[in-house]
């Protein structure tokens, strides 16, 4: 077994009575890099476990006197509960080796005599599948420290908050901490990467699942593969997540009022973001949608100014849905999503890939739609004494002398309406607060 990929020293423990065996299988087993630690009882074998609970692997014997192999598996959980559990057994003892499967937590068992090659192929999956487990623990103490570290990041920014403009003071207050959530496994991992941007800009809330939900039905209209329609899927939970190093005044201004050298910056998140995931190695294929979400048909995207089929699907189907959902957030109003289609339709050929549109408007509908519903607001103006904690700012709050105090999307709290109270007393605008309220 190559395990150059993990920093995890391998040991296993082999446990059996009769001597014979263990020089057989320690014989066997002497080329693989791995340490093999014997044991002659299942009581032996506990003591060694005590003092080596990272093994990696146990084979154990059924039939040993004392604790029977069943017996000690299901002690061995204790000490060693990560480690990948064989049970040796003779042909008459299958029923046995079933019981080691479901009380000692077996991952499968081994009929004596053995068949060398065989043998070797089994104990390389099992070491095979604790090295994915503490692979997979140790990416999740690494999301865990990062959560962490940003929540010291939007401790101190509190702290920096007073000294600096309500702008500033709004986008610390949006900072929040990562998934609490997150659980041991792939898929959360993608969720709580996805959320990082999401924490940046408040005007990308939901941005990232409507985008994933919308790639997705496409994807599985074009008939890709399962695996093909996995990574769109991931992709577009993922494509926004270089722009964590994009300055936060860019992150608030529209790409399309950015000014040339505003521009060059925000053109290299689709890179830094194929750059944050290339060292997982199964998200590498995701790592190159992610990339070229923002080249154009036409050839007159970024990064790599690809154009026609050069584009990765998965690409052509995130940069339409991307669009769509940004387009429908900035217009809003009864007529937003029929204005966003006829948007897209004007861009066919030239910024998307004209074959993807008769696949866009039912799952598109069907989304919105849902959305709608689900929020059932409708825009109101109000004098700021009428605020209440959970309205939505449904236009930028700028004071009679042009300051911009709060953007839209924001979803207010007593802090903010106090704020939005003083402003209003000291820099009263001309028109009142424009939220979204229940209808």
């Amino acid at each position: 077994m190559n395990t150059a990929t993990t920093e995890i020293a391998i040991q296993i423990l082999i446990v059996d009575d009769e001597e014979n065996i263990l020089r057989s299988l320690k014989r066997l087993l002497m080329n693989e890099e791995f340490e093999v630690l014997t044991a002659i009882s299942g009581e032996e074998a506990l003591k060694v476990l005590s003092l080596n609970p990272d093994i990696a692997l146990i084979v154990s014997d059924q039939r040993m006197p004392g604790l029977s192999g069943v017996e000690f598996l299901e002690q061995s959980k204790k000490p060693a509960p990560d480690a990948t559990r064989i049970i040796l057994t003779g042909y008459a003892d299958v029923n046995a080796a079933i019981d080691g499967i479901n009380r000692g937590g077996a991952y499968r068992y081994i009929t004596k005599p053995w068949n060398d090659e065989e043998l070797l192929r089994i104990v390389n999956e099992a070491v095979l599948k604790f090295v994915l487990i503490k692979d997979n623990q140790r990416l999740t103490r690494t999301v865990k420290k990062q959560n962490e570290e940003l929540r010291e990041w939007n401790s101190r920014l509190e702290t920096l908050v007073q000294e600096q403009t309500l702008e500033i003071r709004k986008q610390n207050e949006e900072l929040r901490g990562l998934n609490e959530s997150l659980r041991n496994n792939f898929k959360n991992t993608i969720f709580a990467f996805s959320g990082l941007i999401e924490l940046r800009d408040v005007r990308a809330a939901s941005h990232s699942k409507n985008v994933a939900e919308l790639s997705t039905k496409i994807a599985k209209q074009l008939d890709l593969s399962g695996d093909e329609i996995q990574a769109v899927s991931a992709a577009s939970l993922l494509h926004d997540i270089g722009k964590i190093g994009i300055p936060d005044i860019l992150l608030a201004k529209d790409p399309d009022e950015m000014k040339p050298e505003e521009t060059d910056i925000y053109s290299q998140h689709p890179v830094r973001g194929q750059t944050a995931i290339d060292s997982i190695e199964s998200l590498r294929e995701v790592g190159i949608i992610v990339r070229h979400h923002h080249e154009w048909f036409n050839g007159g995207g970024f990064p790599d100014r690809l154009s026609g089929e050069r584009i990765p699907i998965g690409a052509r189907i995130i940069s339409i849905a991307d669009f769509i959902d940004r387009t429908i957030r900035k217009l809003n109003g009864d007529k937003a999503f029929e204005l966003t289609l006829k948007k897209v339709k004007e861009e066919l050929g030239k910024r998307f890939d004209g074959k993807l549109y008769p696949l866009i408007e039912t799952p598109a509908r069907e989304l919105y739609d849902r959305i709608l519903q689900q929020t059932g607001f409708i825009e109101m103006e109000l004098n700021p004494k009428d605020l209440q904690s959970g309205m939505v700012l449904s236009k930028d709050v700028i004071s009679g002398t042009g300051i911009l105090i709060l953007r839209k999307g924001m979803k207010l709290h007593e802090k903010n309406i106090d704020a939005l109270r003083r402003s209003y007393q000291l820099d009263p605008s001309a028109s009142g607060i424009f939220v979204m309220v229940e209808k």
